[in-house]
């Protein structure tokens, strides 16, 4: 029998923005070439060798940094924005809207342990996310709706009538 989707609450706050820095891949590729090219050059002369071998396996903050995959999708009335969550709850995911900004958040903590007469295992991951968006002009605030079925979250950002009558077409004349 599948399970009936699950409505979240969207909280609306207006306060300051809040941006978060994300690396930019075009610079972690210079600063990956460089690196590579003075330890090819004389890795005794800059730092210790073993040193180096030791770094290239410490992961740099963008390879840390995962967010979940998105889908964008504009329909007649509305914006539409999937969001995969697998292995998530509910209670775990916040989805906000503050001076025109979406904003899903969520975290996630696991924790594993098996006790055999040999041996003790224990696992602990955490992870948390956030995605922000900012909302297209003609969405009616007060009607978005945030869905969570099966590790799926689904928002729906309706537009106002306004927005949905502004679209015309435009008659293309050959020069």
């Amino acid at each position: 029998m599948a399970e009936p989707a699950t409505k979240l609450p969207i909280k609306s706050e207006e306060k300051g923005v809040e941006r978060r820095a994300e690396s930019w891949p075009p610079f972690e590729s210079l600063r990956s070439e460089i690196d590579r090219l003075f330890d090819d050059f004389a890795p005794n002369l800059w730092h210790r060798p073993l040193a180096s071998a030791l770094m290239r396996r410490v992961p740099r903050l963008s390879d840390l940094d995962v967010a979940p995959a998105v889908d964008l999708a504009e329909t007649e009335k509305s914006y539409e924005i999937t969001c995969e969550l697998p292995g998530m709850e509910e209670k775990d995911i916040e989805v906000a809207i503050s001076n025109g900004i979406l904003t899903i958040r969520g975290e996630k903590q696991e924790e594993k342990e098996e006790k055999k007469k040999e041996y003790v295992h224990s696992e602990r991951r955490y992870g948390s996310f956030q995605r922000t968006f900012r909302m297209p002009d003609g969405v009616d605030a007060e009607k978005i709706v945030a869905n969570f079925s099966k590790g799926v979250l689904s928002v729906t950002l309706p537009k106002t009538q306004e927005a949905q009558q502004n679209e015309r077409k435009i008659q293309i004349k050959s020069a």
